[in-house]
């Protein structure tokens, strides 16, 4: 049963509305990088987003998650920007894209 729930694929929830906000107010050229990555996510399984070294997939420690929530994990998404994100069964439900690197830790 671990390697079936593990081979699932990474199903997107993009409907939080600072994420959305966030997403829509890039410029186009980085709005544009985001939902190439978005795309690519989608075909990832979970064992594969843990693994991509690329994706740097990591628990934010630095900030208390919100409430109902296990905890908050950040990943790559463009060469310049994190985003935060949090798992919910199948669903990577994404709260946040950060203006850069350190505030997706929640430093600045």
């Amino acid at each position: 049963m671990a390697d079936a729930e593990q081979a699932r694929k990474v199903q997107l929830d993009l409907n939080n509305e600072v994420f959305q906000e966030n997403w829509l107010t890039l410029d186009k050229s980085e709005r544009n990088r985001v939902t190439d990555f978005l795309r690519k996510l989608r075909q990832l399984t979970w064992d594969q987003l843990y693994r991509d070294q690329g994706l740097k997939w990591e628990k934010v420690v630095s900030v208390k998650p919100p409430k109902g929530i296990d905890a908050v994990y950040t990943l790559r998404i463009t060469q310049a920007r994190r985003a935060t994100a949090y798992r919910d069964g199948n669903f990577l439900r994404f709260l946040t894209i950060a203006p850069d690197h350190d505030a997706a830790y929640g430093k600045k």
